[in-house]
């Protein structure tokens, strides 16, 4: 290989995840929400955020005691 092939593979190397996750804007989340919206239905949302809420916060509650025991 030449240096202008190492140069090139990292590049594409260092751009890594970056380039595939760093930019989510207004138009991939609503893509995103209209894809939630059809495989749960708009009925099953609220009570899938509070299950998820709920779910965080014994998470955080739980976090919080197991520091005290160490």
């Amino acid at each position: 290989m030449n240096s202008g092939t190492i140069s090139a593979v990292q590049r594409l190397t260092s751009l890594g995840s970056n380039a595939m996750f760093g930019t989510l804007g207004l138009p991939e989340l609503i893509i995103i929400l209209l894809i939630v919206v059809l495989i749960f239905g708009a009925n099953r949302l609220p009570s899938l955020a509070k299950g998820l809420g709920s779910s965080v916060k014994n998470f955080k509650e739980g976090m919080k005691d197991g520091e005290g025991k160490s």
